[in-house]
């Protein structure tokens, strides 16, 4: 959701920024693996390491980089059909590291395993909202619906661990409980718009 009202003012501020690392040598699809990769370290690093705070910065930092390799790409002229899905697997890779992490505080250094069954219900969601919408237009059908997509499950989890590591009480499980929640409900509102789009698209055969 909150790619559709943000994209346009996001994109006046990387935007330059992406044309000026494009002039200095990097690449799309570089500024995509490196993003991920420190993404990835510093969730499977820092959270299972009861440094919450620290995990939220690092991987808030290098999940911007996701910014920036959409606005090289444009400085290019449009980005590859290989970039785009370079892209989109090492979102769900690093979707995963996060949530991942997450869990295994959740187990070792909460001890709450009705939280960790949480962080697993938004994991395990997270990937099959994905996979609904990519699997959706593969088929020609539409699923661009959702209370939470990637930009909403990075923000609830981060503000989460991030508020908890500030001496905040709950706040990582008001914000797992949340997003299972919304996850789910999203997860629902997709199949539906999948449903919806295919028996449109049958109308439109029968009546052609």
């Amino acid at each position: 959701m909150l790619n559709i009202f943000a994209r346009a003012s996001v994109s006046r501020v990387t935007d330059p920024i992406g044309a000026a690392l494009v002039r200095i040598g990097l690449t799309p699809n570089g500024m995509t693996l490196l993003g991920t990769a420190g993404a990835v370290i510093g969730a499977l690093w820092l959270f299972p390491s009861d440094e919450l705070l620290a995990g939220t910065f690092v991987v808030w930092g290098f999940a911007m980089f996701d910014l920036l390799d959409g606005a090289m790409a444009r400085a290019l002229g449009g980005g590859s059909k290989f970039g785009a899905v370079l892209d989109a697997s090492c979102d769900r890779i690093a979707d995963g590291a996060l949530l991942a992490g997450v869990t295994w505080w959740c187990f070792v250094e909460a001890r709450n395993h009705a939280l960790a069954a949480a962080a697993l219900i938004c994991l395990v969601s997270a990937q099959v909202i994905s996979y609904i919408k990519a699997r959706a237009e593969a088929s020609g059908l539409s699923a661009n619906v959702g209370v939470v997509e990637r930009a909403e499950r990075l923000i609830i989890t981060l503000v989460g661990t991030g508020l908890y590591g500030l001496g905040v009480p709950y706040a990582v499980h008001v914000a797992l409980w949340l997003l299972a929640v919304l996850s789910l409900v999203t997860v629902v509102q997709r199949i539906v718009a999948v449903r919806r789009s295919a028996l449109s698209a049958t109308d439109g055969k029968v009546e052609g």
